[in-house]
């Protein structure tokens, strides 16, 4: 996957809540000119609607996430 395929640095929103280390949830990321799903990993229990940072590629559908804040307030 190139830098400009990847969905590294992009915020999406949880679809399905995380559960720390016990399972993905789903993310659904604005990427390529729409938004695209992708398995989510995290080390924390995160909840379904949360914003989260994409900060790792596990492949071609599965990402680590993390919590965000966008302390700008835009999208």
């Amino acid at each position: 996957m190139s830098a400009e395929e990847s969905p590294v640095g992009c915020v999406g929103v949880l679809v399905i809540g995380t559960r720390g280390g016990g399972g993905p949830g789903e993310v659904l990321v604005k990427i390529r000119g729409g938004s695209e799903a992708f398995l989510a990993f995290s080390d924390e229990p995160l909840p379904k609607g949360a914003t989260v940072l994409v900060v790792e590629s596990r492949g071609e559908r599965a990402v680590d996430v993390t919590p965000w804040t966008n302390l700008l307030g835009d999208s």
